[in-house]
Parts: C-alpha cells; structure tokens; sequence
C-alpha cells in the first residue's frame, strides 16, 4: 500500500515539475488557477489549495483507508488479510479488466514487479523530500529549480 501511495506522489510530482495541469480554475471562488499551482513548489502548492479542497483530498484518502481496513470480507491483514487488498472494490481495483486474462504466475509476476517499482518510488519521493528539505542532500537534485519551497508542508498550512 505504502508502495502505491509512493508511485501516486512521484507521478504527481513529475507532472507538477514539468507543469503538466489541467485548464482553468481549481477553485473559482478563491481565485487559485491549476496554472498558479503548477508555478510554485510541491509543498508551497498544496498551501495555496483552499482548506475545503485540501479535506476533500484527506477525506477520499480516508475513505479509500477505511475501506482496505474495514470493509475487506477477508479481514484484516492482521486476522488473516491481504496487505493492500483491494479487489473486494471490484470496478474500482481493476475497472478495465487488465487481469482477468492473465494466469496465476503472470499475476504472481505483476506484483512482484509493482513492490519492486513501490519501493524505488519510495526512494524517489523521499529523495524529492529529502532535497527539498536540505539544499545539496541529494547530489542528482542539487540546484534543481523545480524544487522550491519548504522541505514538508503541515496538513493545514503554516501556522
């Protein structure tokens, strides 16, 4: 799960780096452009998002949570579970059907391959944190001026 947590921070990293956004406003009423976001830092980004949208991101992340966690027939990954279990969601674990042809062994083979890419997006993430954090901590993102900003953002803003 941590894996693809990690996988979904470096996409939307890389998107934001290179300022692929969509169109218009991200919220009308308080004037903020994906365009605007797209122009500051990762972390300076997510403080520019009105509080209502930032708890709406915080609450479908928890619900998607819950549901690994609670609503799993098989129960939890303590009591017998799979760890990041989500094909109990059917239309939404795999909606275009990618795995319904493959065998055991491909399935078996895919998995090992999204740990894998998981545990090397969680090296990139943190890496990204780390240099943003600390200028000159990661010699390969020394000076890259996608990386402004503060090292961390709080869940609400700065206080």
């Amino acid at each position: 799960k941590h894996g693809r947590v990690a996988m979904a921070a470096m996409v939307g990293f890389l998107f934001h780096i290179n300022h692929i956004h969509f169109p218009g406003y991200l919220s009308p009423t308080a004037g903020v452009t994906f365009e605007q976001l797209s122009a500051v830092g990762p972390f300076e980004a997510w403080n520019m998002i009105p509080l209502l949208g930032q708890l709406q991101i915080l609450w479908t992340i928890a619900g998607l949570e819950h549901a690994s966690e609670c609503l799993d027939p098989a129960g939890h990954y303590t009591k017998g579970g799979t760890p990041g279990n989500l094909k109990f969601l059917k239309n939404f674990w795999d909606t275009p059907g990618f795995t319904k042809k493959l065998t055991e062994a491909q399935k078996a083979e895919k998995l090992v391959s999204e740990l894998k890419n998981g545990r090397l997006a969680m090296i990139g993430i943190a890496s990204v944190c780390a240099a943003t954090a600390v200028p000159g901590s990661v010699p390969l993102l020394a000076n890259a001026p996608a990386l402004t900003g503060p090292g961390f953002a709080l869940p609400f803003g700065t206080f």
